[in-house]
């Protein structure tokens, strides 16, 4: 089930374009537990597109990440997540946030 984040569809995909280049570029981020388990989905799609390796896969990436998260996607896709099928993400709980509450976890590439 697609999760809203309070956002309208705009802001809500433009959100996880965000946290997607972040999690690209940095490999590892800290982010509540509904936030990473949305995230997983949209991240894995985008790296089994670009594992393929094609032109049209290279461009599809480029519209959703920035040009240095596109890059270094594609570069390491050849190499990294050549032979695996999925489960390119893995989700660590590290507690709560005291503020709220809300479940925090680490969602991170796996290597």
């Amino acid at each position: 089930m697609k999760r809203k984040f309070g956002r309208e569809t705009d802001q809500r995909r433009a959100f996880l374009k965000s946290l997607a280049n972040n999690l690209i570029l940095k490999e590892k981020i800290r982010t509540t537990e509904a936030r990473a388990k949305e995230l997983r989905s949209f991240v894995e799609r985008l790296i089994s597109t670009v594992a393929k390796e094609s032109l049209a896969s290279r461009r599809q990436s480029a519209r959703v990440l920035t040009p240095a998260a596109a890059k270094k996607l594609t570069q390491e896709a050849s190499t990294r997540f050549k032979e695996k099928k999925g489960g390119y993400t893995r989700l660590t709980k590290i507690g709560r946030r005291a503020s709220d509450g809300a479940s925090i976890v680490y969602i991170e590439l796996i290597k």
